[in-house]
């Protein structure tokens, strides 16, 4: 009988160590699903390593990574006062506050790569040393590590006698390390600025008559839902437009979009 106790005793023994061992193992189970679950709703998400300053209106100077490059430079030299020298340039359209000649012959366009629709390659001066590359809607250009697309600008409805006709001036997105910025150009609330997908920085047009008024931004925006929009080129006839207004009716439409606000007319506050 003792024998049987003990082996009875044993057998209890290895059992409770088992159930314990089941417990654990369960614990550590429970706590590996949790961390999983925490790891997959805050993914990891690599930053953009972008810096925006603006010159004025639609003129800015981008930083990505170790290049620059300017878009539509007008102001003459002393709006680049202290600058970096661009690796390369885009121009949206031939009016006078996207393409200026003399500014660009101030900058010194010697090694610079010029990314223009054809119409602005067309009315720039020959004597204008620079590497150009013709891009149209709808062109696709791998640069310096940069995808660039330039896509449609217009104005709506369309007509012949439009401020912007379809065609004539683009749009850009450009892409790096899979992050999109989408400068608009002079365009209006168009399906292809729409249809966009994937944007992480936007700049958008706003400024009547010449582009789409706020409302009308503000839809396009929304229908898009890039992660963040800066609206720029918003001086008109009757002056600036209401880009507090436009951030209000982004947000009640989408608060997950952030709205950044920034200085595009220096000369106003001094």
């Amino acid at each position: 009988m003792k024998n049987v106790a003990t082996l009875i005793a044993a057998g209890l023994l290895l059992v409770g160590c088992k159930d314990q061992g089941n417990e654990k193992n369960k614990m550590m189970n429970d706590t590996l699903a949790e961390n999983n679950a925490e790891m997959s709703q805050t993914p990891f998400q690599e930053t953009m390593d972008l810096k925006i300053e603006p010159i004025s209106h639609a003129t800015a100077v981008f930083k990505w990574g170790d290049k620059t490059f300017y878009t539509d430079p007008v102001g003459g030299v002393e709006a680049f006062k202290g600058i970096d020298r661009p690796d390369f340039i885009l121009i949206t359209d031939i009016h006078g506050d996207h393409m200026n000649a003399e500014t660009l012959k101030a900058i010194g366009l010697d090694s610079v790569t010029v990314i223009v629709p054809q119409a602005v390659k067309d009315k720039l001066p020959e004597d204008l040393k620079a590497v150009y590359i013709v891009m149209n809607n709808g062109d696709s250009k791998e640069l310096m590590g940069f995808n660039i697309q330039a896509i449609p600008m217009y104005n709506l409805p369309q007509s012949k006698d439009a401020m912007h006709v379809k065609g004539r001036g683009n749009g850009y997105i450009i892409e790096n390390n899979g992050k999109r910025l989408y400068i608009s150009g002079d365009t209006e609330d168009i399906p292809e600025m729409r249809n966009l997908k994937n944007i992480d920085v936007a700049l958008v047009s706003m400024n009547l008559p010449y582009t789409m008024p706020v409302d009308r931004a503000a839809k396009g925006v929304l229908a898009f839902t890039p992660k963040k929009v800066i609206p720029y080129h918003y001086r008109g006839k009757n002056g600036l437009s209401d880009v507090e207004g436009f951030k209000k009716l982004v947000n009640e439409g989408n608060s997950d979009i952030d709205v950044e606000l920034m200085n595009w007319y220096p000369e106003r506050s001094k």
